[in-house]
């Protein structure tokens, strides 16, 4: 089955840039656009899309409130990547906190593009710009911290975190700490539960913010 994905933004060359560079793939099927965030909601309950990629700035409903009203009111929501002109947008950080799987540019290279939607598709959140870990770390708090604190994260669970901060995916995790892809996946399971984070993604900004990982 092909990756499906909703395209929102509200410019039409975009869109069309996107979709061109995205229906040359045999695994990704474009299934619908939307110029506005508010439109998404209907949309995506009637397409049921695997990803929906998504502008950060947009006139009547914005990629940030989108986010959350997707989130909080579709049953198995879909997959949702970012997309913005500036990599050091403080409203990419609040999108990616507010439950966006990823993060893209619009410049980004097609193969680029295609990678971002695959990996998000699969689960595995994309690597955060520096710009944007850079804003997390000044996001930090005291309670960012003692929750990190209270985690109690094992050595191999925190470096699994540290891996995933850099935006290696379970197989590269797997590959670095010459391990199972399985033994992996368990390892997220427990970070994830023990940060009380809702994905990888959550889990990331929860490291920077708690400056367990510091930006590069």
């Amino acid at each position: 089955m092909p990756i499906t994905v909703l395209l929102v933004d509200d410019e039409p060359l975009v869109r069309a840039g996107l979709r061109a560079v995205l229906e040359a793939q045999s695994d990704i099927e474009v299934v619908g656009e939307a110029a506005d965030g508010a439109a998404v909601i209907p949309l995506v309950r009637q397409l049921r899309p695997d990803v929906v990629a998504m502008d950060v700035r947009m006139p009547l409903l914005d990629g940030i409130e989108a986010t959350r009203a997707v989130l909080r009111t579709v049953d198995d929501p879909p997959k949702i990547l970012v997309i913005t002109t500036f990599e050091n947008d403080e409203y990419v950080y609040d999108a990616l906190r507010a439950g966006a799987d990823g993060f893209l540019l619009k410049r980004a290279r097609p193969s680029e593009i295609v990678h971002a939607v695959r990996l998000v598709a699969e689960g595995e959140s994309l690597l955060f710009p520096a710009a944007v870990r850079s804003l997390a770390t000044e996001y930090g708090s005291r309670t960012a911290r003692a929750a990190m604190e209270r985690a109690a994260l094992t050595e191999r669970e925190a470096a699994v975190l540290r891996l995933m901060a850099r935006g290696l995916s379970n197989a590269e995790i797997a590959g670095r700490l010459v391990v199972g892809t399985e033994t992996v996946k368990s390892h997220v399971s427990a970070v994830l539960s023990k940060l009380g984070a809702r994905d990888r993604t959550q889990a990331v900004i929860a490291a920077y913010e708690s400056g367990f990982v510091a930006p590069a």
